[in-house]
């Protein structure tokens, strides 16, 4: 997925990603770890990921430079760049 998006982006733009992403120790975002939680019960297999786990497949996907950005409330924003 992350690759068609890298493949859609044009050279120097951003892919940004705005989730309730858990936070790499999984123990402060308590809405995520909520949201996770519900994944498990709801979906085989189900759960939510790290700032860390959606950086990593943006750079895998080909994205050069990443970067995750807390906001305001549960919500994060990770941005990689073409």
């Amino acid at each position: 997925m992350f690759r068609k998006a890298f493949d859609a982006v044009p050279a120097g733009g951003a892919l940004v990603v705005y989730e309730a992403i858990i936070d790499d120790d999984r123990s402060k975002n308590a809405f995520g770890l909520m949201i996770s939680l519900n994944m498990l019960i709801e979906t085989p297999g189900g759960f939510d990921y790290t700032g860390a786990d959606c950086a990593a497949w943006m750079k895998e996907g080909g994205f050069s430079a990443t970067r995750a950005e807390p906001l305001v409330g549960p919500e994060s924003m990770i941005i990689g760049i073409k």
